[in-house]
């Protein structure tokens, strides 16, 4: 999810139809530039031949399933399946054979060829991308739906990532000098809802970040990061480094 300003002002995107390293481009319809939908910068076109980097601010999102989203947000608003862009039989479930790329996901490599590949992980295994700074790593879903909580340090900052066990939703937080475990007892099968720092001290789980039990002004705020799959990841930051638990 990205914003849709370029220089501070609001344009709107297209879909290109054309690949980057089988990557989706996007157009915008200001200049016509061709944008990466991985990174959020432009890679061919007039803001492409910028002196300086040009890149789209991003917000955090979930890659998660109806079940979980609605349980944690009851209240919220769904695109109707009868609208002007798709009929309704094109959104069948990801797990069905009917649905849009469903042969692309199941097969295990990329359609086309992609520069700069990385075989230590699956080209399809999906990785929650952080980047701070010039520092890029990326964490394999399947590991931190099995550790649940990691606390870690990426470039000048030190993050904890929270992982639902159920599906790819994983958030990323700053952690300041905080330590954080689940709280015993805790018996949640999506995001965790709460922390317990190292002085076991209680930290609610929020969508924007951490706050302390009872202490408002008490906040470590939430990072943008999101998932793809390993291969996409790799071509746009081939200095990744990849999270290995102990």
């Amino acid at each position: 999810m990205y914003s849709a300003k370029i220089d501070g002002q609001p344009t709107t995107f297209g879909t290109s139809g054309f690949l980057y390293r089988s990557n989706k481009l996007m157009y915008d319809r200001k200049t016509n530039s061709l944008w990466s939908s991985l990174v959020g910068e432009p890679v061919i076109g007039d803001l492409a031949e910028r002196d300086e980097i040009i890149k789209l601010d991003f917000f955090p999102v979930a890659l998660t399933t109806w079940g979980e989203w609605v349980e944690e947000n009851p209240d919220t608003k769904v695109l109707s399946l009868d609208n002007e862009f798709y009929p309704p039989y094109f959104y069948e479930p990801e797990t069905s054979e009917r649905s849009i790329y469903y042969d692309y996901r199941v097969r295990a490599d990329t359609m086309f060829p992609v520069w700069n590949r990385d075989h230590v992980l699956e080209a399809k295994d999906e990785v929650l991308g952080l980047s701070i700074g010039d520092a890029h790593r990326a964490y394999p879903v399947m590991k931190l739906r099995e550790l649940r909580v990691v606390n870690d340090t990426l470039g000048d900052k030190n993050v904890v990532i929270l992982s639902s066990a159920m599906s790819s939703d994983a958030r990323v937080f700053e952690r300041g000098d905080e330590t954080f475990t689940l709280v015993s007892g805790e018996d949640i099968e999506g995001i965790p809802t709460s922390l317990v720092d190292s002085s076991g001290e209680v930290w609610v789980v929020g969508k924007a970040g951490l706050t302390k039990s009872g202490e408002q002004n008490a906040t470590l705020s939430r990072l943008p990061s999101f998932v793809a799959f390993w291969f996409g990841w790799y071509a746009f930051h081939p200095d990744t480094t990849l999270f290995e638990s102990e």
